[in-house]
């Protein structure tokens, strides 16, 4: 084939191919076939004219596309250096006044469960239920108060209150979308538990006991509980605080922040169910060995989300806005043929759940009825 029909027959499909690469939004099917007959256009040109300036066209041609997708790309590394030091601290920052709430609220809780023991001594009992308090009284007498703690495998019980503590932090985070409510009411009911049961062993006579042992994972484990309560809060408050932004827009916006929080967490909770199911059983490790290391661990949660977020509030994020404090669209539609981030991803799907939603409720409603 001459090399002028074959310009002449492949002009069109390299124009188009130029166009899509120079336009915002991108097909990413269309690109592929396009690319692909690209790069066979390429090596025929390179078989039969290799000296042409068709070669060099398409290998320049070939190049943009390359460049254009991979040039500039973070890598993984960087995207999670970028998100555990610029985005996450961005949001918590933002978030700031609903840490203080979920503190306040967990704070005032664990004191209603103090208060209602010294007052009510069988409180605990209400609340942790006769099996617990039994079986601890038991290991009191035993000798061993802290025996729960060995009952089982290490592996096993690692991993069964990781779970656990997942679910509970998730289930706060979730919620959260009954106007921040849901949220609140799990920090009250975690708070008087924990009141309750740590003020049982000081009835027992085991405050430093329980104290060194309960807070080894207690200091990382309890911080997740009052940081999910925090994202449930912050989702919440989009709903009933839209400000100039539709509820719907609000709402996308506040999960989104909240979401980011509760991601934030998860090596959290991980590491505190390591520590409850390997470590934790050593109670026999000096009080001070023990006390060093809960003050490491409340050390880390006060200085990565605490103190951290403030630091890089005073010396500006790096990160635009847009990417911690994503602006919805007023009308959006679902779009299924172009690449998103996990953003665009989780807004499609609560766009979804709303568009659908009433229909959903029905069909279950009527289904559960039946």
């Amino acid at each position: 084939m001459r090399e002028t029909k074959f310009i002449e027959q492949n002009k069109e499909k390299w124009l188009k191919f130029e166009s899509e690469i120079e336009a915002k939004k991108k097909d990413p099917s269309i690109l592929k076939n396009l690319f692909i007959q690209i790069t066979d256009d390429l090596s025929f040109s390179r078989t039969f004219y290799p000296n042409r300036s068709v070669r060099v066209y398409l290998n320049s041609l070939a190049q943009r596309i390359f460049f254009r997708v991979y040039r500039g790309q973070p890598t993984i590394r960087k995207r999670l250096a970028r998100f555990w030091f610029d985005d996450l601290p961005h949001v918590i920052h933002e978030a700031r006044k609903d840490f203080l709430l979920s503190f306040l609220v967990f704070s005032l809780a664990f004191g209603i469960g103090i208060l209602s023991s010294m007052i009510e001594p069988d409180f605990p009992r209400y609340i942790l239920g006769d099996m617990y308090i039994d079986q601890t009284i038991h290991n009191i007498e035993a000798g061993d108060p802290m025996a729960v703690y060995k009952d089982r495998d290490q592996l096993g019980m690692s991993m069964g209150i990781t779970l656990n503590n997942l679910w509970v932090a998730l289930l706060t985070f979730v919620l959260g979308t009954i106007a921040g409510v849901g949220s609140v009411a799990l920090l009250l009911t975690n708070g008087i538990m924990i009141g309750a049961f740590q003020y049982f062993f000081i009835q027992q006579g085991l405050f430093w006991e329980s104290f060194f042992t309960v807070w080894t994972h207690g200091t990382l484990e309890i911080s997740s509980i009052i940081i999910a309560g925090a994202a449930g809060i912050t989702m919440g408050r989009g709903l009933t605080f839209p400000g100039t932004y539709t509820r719907m827009q609000a709402f996308q916006r506040s999960a989104r922040r909240g979401l980011k929080i509760l991601i934030g967490i998860v090596p959290v909770i991980i590491l505190a169910g390591f520590i409850e199911g390997y470590l934790t059983r050593y109670t026999d490790t000096p009080n001070i060995i023990r006390a060093c290391f809960i003050a490491v661990c409340l050390f880390f949660v006060l200085i990565y989300f605490v103190w951290y977020p403030r630091f890089r509030s005073r010396i500006s994020f790096s990160s635009s806005r847009t990417i911690a404090d994503p602006t919805p669209d007023i009308k959006r539609t679902i779009d299924f043929s172009i690449i998103k981030s996990a953003g665009d991803i989780f807004a499609d799907v609560l766009l979804l759940s709303l568009s659908y939603g009433k229909s959903l409720f029905k069909w279950s409603f009527g289904i559960a009825i039946f």
